[in-house]
């Protein structure tokens, strides 16, 4: 496992990026440093903050393959992660936030993740104006 190294998650990033351009989804900024958890994407008006979580990493249930040696060190880790990741939605939610979390692996499927955020971002809008009514 010495070449499993955190790049951060740029290759998911563009990737979601580019769905998201071509499916004309706008009104996104990406790596709100303000936000807890530093959110991969967010929409400010709608007030939803995206996490694109690798399998490894976050501990997939489908994917995460846990390497035979350390084994104790690597299942406290992503142990750990997966805690900060409860942390971050808790915090964000007390700011007002909703949190969507992507795995990875749902990249490779684009149009099943744009229609959620379609319905995501409408049901975001429509209790926006209704909480202004």
């Amino acid at each position: 496992m010495a070449a499993v190294r955190s790049r951060g998650n740029r290759d998911t990033e563009a990737k979601l990026a580019m769905i998201l351009r071509e499916a004309g989804i706008t009104g996104w900024r990406r790596h709100v440093s303000t936000l807890p958890g530093r959110p991969d994407f967010s929409f400010r008006r709608e007030r939803i903050a995206l996490f694109i979580d690798g399998c490894f990493w976050h501990g997939c249930p489908k994917h995460c393959r846990m390497p035979k040696s350390r084994l104790d060190y690597w299942q406290l880790k992503i142990a750990r992660n997966r805690a900060r990741d409860l942390e971050v939605k808790r915090l964000l939610h007390q700011k007002g936030w909703q949190v969507y979390r992507i795995w990875e692996h749902s990249l490779d499927t684009p149009r099943l993740v744009v229609s959620r955020l379609h319905i995501l971002l409408s049901n975001s809008l429509q209790v926006r104006s209704d909480a202004k009514s």
